[in-house]
């Protein structure tokens, strides 16, 4: 008797299911992408018990007729794809034909429909995958789907749901998603009791991103003005095929101001072409984009729109469709770090005294508490959030309006926009050029062009590079850190970092005019690298050459040292060349020559700065405080650590209680 045998096509089906349908949300996702694969100018999406009990979602998009209405519950029937070549370029939400067979599998479904040139519609009914009942209905042009009782035929699956508070959670979360990206498109979410969602159409998606989150949020949002540029392949990269060379990639949305801070990614939505993805390639770039300007551990507020060509970009990697490759990861990966930088220059952040902050707090609120449960409205967690504390009520409980997560020690002002006089490049194809961006910790620094800027903000005030040259040293603290004043206040810099500061952008500036000289070693250092480590020396060992760095295999494994880039003791050549190895191989992905050239300056200019517990004379402090002054970024060193603190007058005055 044979032990492998064919599975019985209702057993297959609620396999097929599972991979699709894993909460109510997931339904209301596939029906949604439907609905807007339809041309749906309205979605109406009510629910009842978390959608447990019910899930309706109704659209006035193209609907169907008959016989396409019975087709589509035929597994993998779909009108969006025809060949297999139509894979490699889909400009569709849904492709895979596998929607509603699914929700049917699980459910009891009952889909009316009609197209507008007919007179009269029809009606679908569908019982845990079986065929109830079909019949003609006088329905309104479009599609409405009803889905009843979800998994009632497969009870095990029904135990692994959450409470209604966490599904519906989830579900006012989707259609949130859905609506930032579509601002054209209205969307309605209501229960039996209340209106979550209600988005009219709009034209911006600033509008659509005040509907959502309210005034308080959208003004601690930076808009990330559009940048777009042709496609490029990194170094580890096979070059650009020539059908390749015409692409381009567009990055817009917006990301908050550095004070904004979370203590979960639950505030980072992601688009690529208006689909929303899980991508672990570009909350690594959000997070490079961050990386120098607000303290490990924390995490920005970020609405990320990424369009280009349908052939860079392959969606057919996951059941659900939410995850993405990119046939060039590391050019999207800069290109879109490089944006949120540019976006992020316009907002520098004032490291503060937290508690000067929590004095002056009073009855003010924290930075970033725009970003509660009343101001926005009760919406749910955007990425990965699994639950929603608290009973049902009017307000959904949120993870999204859980507050600003501050480090402690650490806290950022906000501070107003002004313009600038350096401004952008831009090649010969009007393409914008972020070369001069793309560094690994630098870049955000650079100013934006002045017509981006947004009007000017009363709250605080911007520390100019000239408000940093007025700064007269007092001493030290501990020989670690500068007390110096001007007008604004009292100062706090720590010498090591802002040394490095200096440093990093000297190296950078320097290697872009050129090679780097090292200085000769007098006895060679011989160390030894482990697999991976020497896997990376090969690959980057051009770079470390003209950085400075003058070294050669021996051997299987071993490499001697003869040289090191200039201000390097010896007893740190090891050591640095370790750290950089290490650094660039922790990335796990293609490398570009900016992100290993600010690699490399970084950690060589953190070798190279004054050290702590290092007096310093009285010259000493005011040239290092003239050198910080005419660096690009003077508030945070390379690794994100703030180089500044600032106590205002106006603090002072409030803390011995004169205003």
């Amino acid at each position: 008797m044979s032990r492998i045998r064919i599975l019985p096509e209702n057993v297959a089906n609620k396999i097929a299911a599972g991979e699709v349908i894993e909460r109510p949300a997931s339904v209301v996702k596939e029906l949604l992408e439907n609905a807007l694969d339809a041309g749906a100018r309205s979605i109406r999406v009510e629910v009842e018990s978390g959608g447990k009990r019910m899930i309706r979602v109704i659209d006035d998009g193209s609907g169907m007729n008959h016989d396409d209405a019975l087709l589509a519950f035929e597994r993998h029937a779909t009108s969006k794809l025809q060949t297999a070549d139509d894979l490699l370029s889909i400009a569709t939400l849904g492709f895979r034909g596998e929607a509603l067979p699914s929700i049917a599998a699980v459910s009891r479904l009952l889909l009316e429909t009609r197209t507008a040139e007919e007179e009269q519609g029809t009606r679908v009914e569908f019982a845990g995958g079986k065929l109830v009942g079909v019949k003609p209905a006088g329905v309104p042009a479009g599609t409405s789907i009803s889905v009843a009782d979800i998994f009632y035929c497969v009870p095990a699956r029904r135990k692994f749901l959450k409470s209604e508070t966490t599904e519906l959670g989830h579900i006012a979360s989707l259609v949130t998603h859905y609506a930032l990206a579509h601002p054209e498109v209205q969307f309605l979410l209501k229960t039996p009791s209340q209106v979550i969602i209600d988005c009219a159409p709009v034209e911006k998606l600033s509008d659509r991103v005040y509907q959502v989150f309210g005034r308080q949020a959208l003004d601690e949002l930076v808009e990330i003005p559009a940048s777009e540029a042709a496609v490029r392949s990194a170094i580890t990269e096979p070059e650009l095929e020539t059908e390749e060379q015409a692409a381009n990639l567009r990055v817009t949305g917006f990301t908050s101001r550095p004070e904004v801070q979370r203590a979960n990614r639950n505030g980072i939505y992601v688009f690529v072409n208006r689909r929303l993805v899980r991508d672990r390639l570009l909350l690594h770039a959000i997070g490079e984009a961050y990386r120098n300007v607000t303290p490990p551990g924390v995490f920005p507020v970020v609405l990320l729109f990424l369009e280009l060509s349908y052939q860079e970009v392959d969606v057919n990697v996951h059941p659900a469709k939410i995850e993405v490759r990119f046939r060039h990861p590391q050019f999207v990966h800069d290109f879109t770090r490089d944006a949120l930088r540019h976006a992020l220059s316009i907002a520098r952040p004032i490291p503060g005294f937290p508690a000067a902050r929590a004095a002056a707090a009073g009855t003010a609120s924290a930075p970033g508490s725009a970003f509660t449960s009343d101001t926005l409205r009760g919406y749910p967690p955007i990425s990965d959030a699994t639950a929603f504390p608290g009973p049902p009520r009017a307000e959904i409980p949120t993870s999204l309006a859980s507050g600003a997560a501050v480090a402690e020690g650490f806290e950022l002002s906000g501070a107003p926009e002004r313009p600038f006089a350096q401004r952008l490049g831009f090649g010969s194809d009007g393409a914008m050029n972020f070369s001069a961006f793309a560094d690994s910790s630098a870049t955000a620094d650079r100013p934006l062009p002045s017509q981006t800027v947004a009007p000017m903000s009363e709250a605080g005030s911007l520390p100019s590079p000239e408000s940093i040259a007025e700064l007269k040293p007092l001493g030290q603290v501990n020989a670690s850190f500068i007390v110096a004043v001007n007008g604004e206040g009292l100062w706090i810099i720590d010498q090591h970092v802002a040394h490095e500061r200096v440093l990093f952008e000297q190296h950078l500036q320097e290697r872009r005019e050129g090679e780097l000289g090292g200085q000769r070693l007098l006895v060679p250092i011989i160390v030894e690298l482990n697999p991976r480590q020497l896997a990376t020396f090969e690959q980057i060992s051009e770079e470390l050459r003209a950085n400075g760095f003058e070294a050669d295999l021996m051997g299987a494994r071993s490499v001697a040292i003869h040289a090191a880039p200039a201000g390097i003791a010896t007893g740190d050549a090891e050591k640095l060349l370790f750290e950089i190895l290490d650094g660039v191989a922790r990335e796990n992905q293609a490398i570009s020559i900016d992100s290993l050239q600010s690699k490399i300056a970084a950690s060589t200019a953190c070798h190279a700065a004054i050290k702590v517990n290092t007096p310093l004379d009285t010259t000493k402090m005011e040239w290092l405080l003239g050198e910080l002054a005419k660096t690009d970024y003077p508030m945070s060193c390379p690794h994100g650590r703030p180089v500044v603190l600032r106590y205002s007058v106006r603090e002072i005055e409030r803390a011995f209680k004169r205003i």
